[in-house]
């Protein structure tokens, strides 16, 4: 995998690879010779530690260049990356430890690690390491175990998930069908380092093609995005859903003359944000949905329009359908679960240690993503939740980016989220959680009752609404729909 992303190193070896942007003007350069010298000698002073083919190292590192260097200096000598986000608390880490079992935590000192008897490499470790002897390359077969990360799981515990070696070959599809990726675009990534959507979306595939990837430095602020875009002249510019929505939030035009279109995965990007995202920079964003266990698959790109409001069509290359709990195909216009056939040369190779879990995924040829969706005639996808998102209301399963869609259109309701709301042990309603720009008083609830009813279905309006200051999100920015029930839970 290290061997393909960096092979333009050969042809093209001067040209820029990453460029590490600061708020103030200033960057940090790397050309694709300087990247591979680096990742190379650090693949070579592991080694000379006596690391070895198969060893488990966990990454414990910042927002930093720190962080691909090791994950590809890892995976040039078959030495397996298990790359954590920087946000984990020590509490949280111990037992991904335990599961991991690593050789050495590659960390940096200002994040909290739980008692280990293991070595820890520090930052300044790592880049003395840049310097040593370069390791070669080790090419094998690509269904070799390459990398693990973690993803939530149903039951509340992470679950380490396992990929080979060829996933990097999957991304190919995307290049086209989603990003319409090539050699001379610069591709700013809103995202951190350490993120797995940055280091997909924003290094691999860039470095891939011999572009050149662009990343805003460790605490840049959101409001510096417009400024360092224009400055650098990004061509694509791609983010979770929440950023593109922040960086509208004052309604005026944005002035980002080289940049061509935009791209969005994470979550379902509302259709009001790529309309507002159009008007006020005149370019469109492209939207992907995937997960954890198998990247991105579906998704629009610039030569592959789809049906309004959808997230899209099948990646060419790709083998999808929308199914029962089965795994029996549906008919289109049928809700049920997006399922990959699980021969994608970018399906995981398992949950580690989980071999029931992973079988359970699984119905026959085809691999369960839990996300629900429907097949348009024409053949694009429209999705309508994730299964543990999904409401329930009067016996009909109702998506809350639906009901969040429609209350969203309110003059006064600046984000929504909804979520089903036990009211007693036998019933549930939708809840509404929402916020206002501060100037704002609140409607009354009849009020938004009447709004909904005008705008929804009666079993799809909201029975609860409730003004919040500030819009719960996780660590990518998604609304955490989560703690808007335990937190009404805890209430009562």
């Amino acid at each position: 995998m290290a061997a393909y992303v960096l092979a333009h190193a050969d042809d093209m070896p001067a040209r820029l690879a990453l460029s590490v942007l600061a708020p103030d003007g200033g960057s940090e350069d790397w050309n694709y010779d300087d990247l591979r010298r680096a990742v190379l000698g650090t693949a070579g002073a592991l080694l000379a530690r006596g690391f070895q083919a198969g060893d488990r190292v966990l990454l414990r590192l910042g927002n930093t260049v720190d962080f691909p260097i090791c994950y590809l200096a890892a995976l040039s000598v078959d030495i397996v990356p298990v790359p954590v986000s920087s946000q984990l608390t020590a509490a949280e880490l111990a037992p991904i430890l335990d599961e991991i079992a690593p050789v050495a935590i590659l960390a940096d000192s200002r994040l909290a690690l739980p008692p280990t008897d293991g070595p820890v490499l520090t930052e300044e470790m790592l880049r003395e390491m840049r310097g040593a002897d370069p390791a070669v390359p080790v090419m094998g077969d690509p269904d070799r175990l390459g990398y693990i990360i973690y993803t939530s799981g149903t039951s509340g515990r992470p679950r380490a998930v396992m990929h080979a070696h060829r996933a990097v070959w999957a991304r190919r599809m995307m290049h086209a069908d989603w990003c319409g990726l090539g050699p001379d675009d610069r591709l700013l990534h809103a995202g951190a380092f350490n993120w797995t959507y940055t280091l997909g979306t924003g290094l691999m595939d860039p470095w891939t093609v011999g572009a050149t990837a662009l990343i805003p430095a460790e605490g840049t602020p959101i409001t510096a995005l417009p400024t360092l875009l224009a400055r650098h002249g990004a061509t694509i510019f791609a983010a979770a859903p929440g950023v593109f929505r922040k960086l509208l939030k004052d309604g005026g035009p944005l002035d980002l003359p080289a940049l061509r279109h935009g791209l969005s995965a994470g979550e379902k990007l509302p259709p009001a944000t790529a309309r507002a995202w159009q008007q006020a920079t005149g370019t469109p964003i492209y939207e992907a949905l995937g997960m954890s266990e198998c990247s991105t698959f579906i998704s629009t790109g610039p030569e592959r329009p789809a049906a309004p409001d959808s997230s899209g069509l099948p990646q060419r290359g790709r083998r999808v359908a929308v199914v029962d709990e089965a795994g029996q195909p549906l008919p289109r216009r049928t809700p049920g679960i997006l399922a990959v056939d699980r021969d994608d040369p970018g399906m995981m190779l398992g949950y580690l240690g989980q071999p029931a879990e992973t079988r359970d995924r699984f119905r026959g040829q085809w691999f369960l993503t839990g996300d629900t969706v429907l097949m348009e005639d024409c053949g694009s996808v429209r999705y309508l939740g994730r299964d543990d998102d999904m409401m329930n209301a009067g016996g009909y399963r109702v998506s809350p980016l639906e009901v969040e869609a429609a209350m969203s259109a309110h003059p006064a309701i600046l984000e929504a989220a909804a979520f089903e709301a036990q009211v007693r042990a036998d019933a549930s309603v939708i809840a509404l959680c929402y916020t206002c720009p501060p100037d704002v008083e609140a409607p009354e609830d009849d009020t938004l009752a009447a709004f909904a009813a005008e705008r929804l279905a009666r079993y799809k309006c909201p029975r609860i609404f409730r003004r919040i200051d500030t819009m719960p999100v996780n660590a990518n920015g998604k609304i955490n729909r989560r703690a808007l029930r335990e937190d009404r839970k805890a209430s009562q």
